[in-house]
């Protein structure tokens, strides 16, 4: 498996795969297991108190339900940030990094078109996010019990994980597609982090403003969270719908890479 561009991607990065999934699912998992102590009547008052616009902004309009809970912390805002950085770093060093690093040319002197090494690079990327969300999900269905999140099913759990595995996809295509368009990781950084605040603020307060609600209908978070598969499983077609946007990101950074002169 080594042999091949998709393999020896993710055997390069086995060591930081390991640990983003290790960190993604410690912070998921922190916060998931303080649910018992925010599931009171005293919490409940509390958040009322918080004004509105601010709940909403946070993603935490319903914070006492287990989905409601886990959808603003572990599934709402931590969970996608790390995403969206890890991302951003394995999407920024696919092609961006070798270029910058004088090991693109290495590669590409191999009888293998650029489109080929896109498109494997992409692909492993997919493949290390499913891995992490997956491990993530796993490890939320064996503490449900002694913490009481039963009320989401393992299949629920497992669908909010793909969903979360896909949007972070979206957002490393952007990365990969930003690297290999421009050979550098600071544009593809820059790309991630504007299009990740944005999106957030866009889906949280675009419906709250008069005249932007169209903003939400944009925003890769909506896609993501808007079918709230923590209650309702799987949602196809907003799944797709942040596939397709992966793949022609992927698709137009490819035409600029297929394209331009590579730095050795």
């Amino acid at each position: 498996m080594r042999r091949s561009v998709f393999g020896k991607m993710l055997w390069d990065q086995r060591r930081s795969l390991l640990g983003w999934a290790i960190g993604i699912t410690a912070v998921g998992t922190f916060y998931a297991a303080f649910y018992p102590m925010v599931n009171t009547p005293e919490m409940r008052q509390a958040l009322e108190s918080y004004p509105q616009g601010m709940l909403e902004a946070l993603g935490m309009t319903d914070a006492t339900s287990v989905a409601g809970y886990l959808g603003s912390t572990t599934f709402g805002l931590l969970g996608p940030t790390l995403i969206i950085v890890f991302a951003a770093a394995i999407g920024g060093s696919a092609i961006a990094g070798d270029e910058e690093q004088g090991r693109l040319d290495l590669v590409l002197a191999h009888p293998i078109s650029r489109w080929n090494v896109l498109a494997q690079r992409f692909a492993a990327i997919g493949a290390a996010m499913l891995g992490v969300c997956l491990i993530l999900a796993a490890t939320l269905i064996a503490i449900s019990g002694p913490f009481g999140l039963g009320e989401v099913s393992p299949v629920n759990f497992v669908a909010t994980s793909v969903q979360l595995a896909v949007f972070g996809l979206l957002f490393g295509g952007l990365a990969i597609a930003a690297g290999a368009a421009s050979g550098r990781r600071s544009v593809a950084f820059a790309l991630v982090a504007i299009v990740g605040v944005i999106g957030f603020f866009g889906n949280n307060l675009g419906p709250s403003i008069e005249g932007l609600e169209w903003l939400q209908r944009l925003s890769p978070f909506y896609y993501y969270s808007g079918g709230e598969p923590l209650r309702n499983g799987f949602q196809a077609i907003d799944t797709g719908v942040l596939l397709i946007v992966a793949l022609v990101l992927v698709g137009l950074g490819g035409l600029r890479f297929d394209r331009r002169d590579v730095a050795v």
